[in-house]
C-alpha cells in the first residue's frame, strides 16, 4: 500500500492541509516515512499548505457563524478565535507591520504558527485576500525551506547513526 506513489502524494498533500500539522509535519513524513524525494515532498506539501489560506481568509467567518450555533463546534470555534485574537494582541509587530508580521508568524516553524492560524489572524484583522495571501504563502515557503533543511539534516544524521549501529 505504501509503495503506491499516488497514495504517497495524496497522503502528503492531505497531511500538509491538516491544521497544526501542516507542511511542518508533511515534509518529514513524506521524506522519511514515504521515501519521497526532498523536491517532491516540498512541492506537494507547499501546494497543500497554501490551499487552505484562500478558504480561511475568504470564508471562515460565515462558517464560524453557522457552525457556532452547534455546541460541539462552538468549543472548537471559540478555541480558534481565542488563539488568533491572543496572537494579534501579543504581537506588536503583527499589529504595526501586518504583512511582515504575518510572514514572520507563518515562516517560523513552531507549533501554533502556520498557515491556518496565520489565515485566521488575517481574517480577524479584516485583511482582504489580496493583501493576506502573499505574506502567508511566502511564510509557508520560508517554513518549508526551514523544514526541508531540518529534515535533510535529521535524515542524514539518522542514516549515519544507522550505519554505525549495524
Amino acid at each position: 500500500m505504501f509503495e503506491n506513489i499516488i497514495f504517497k502524494y495524496l497522503a502528503t498533500f492531505i497531511i500538509s492541509m491538516t491544521p497544526i500539522i501542516e507542511l511542518r509535519g508533511a515534509i518529514p513524513i513524506a521524506v522519511m516515512g514515504f521515501h519521497l524525494s526532498y523536491i517532491e515532498a516540498f512541492v506537494i506539501s507547499f501546494i497543500g499548505n497554501i490551499i487552505p489560506i484562500y478558504f480561511i481568509v475568504k470564508y471562515i467567518r460565515p462558517l464560524f457563524d453557522f457552525f457556532g450555533r452547534f455546541k460541539i463546534f462552538k468549543v472548537i470555534i471559540d478555541w480558534a478565535s481565542e488563539k488568533a485574537t491572543k496572537k494579534i494582541a501579543e504581537s506588536e509587530r503583527l499589529q504595526n507591520f501586518t504583512a511582515l508580521g504575518l510572514f514572520l508568524f507563518v515562516a517560523i516553524p513552531i507549533p501554533g504558527t502556520g498557515a491556518w492560524v496565520g489565515s485566521l489572524i488575517a481574517n480577524f484583522l479584516d485583511l482582504p485576500l489580496k493583501k493576506a495571501f502573499w505574506p502567508l504563502a511566502l511564510g509557508v515557503l520560508a517554513a518549508g525551506i526551514i523544514m526541508l533543511t531540518g529534515t535533510a539534516i535529521a535524515n542524514g544524521g539518522i542514516q549515519i547513526l544507522l550505519q554505525h549501529a549495524g
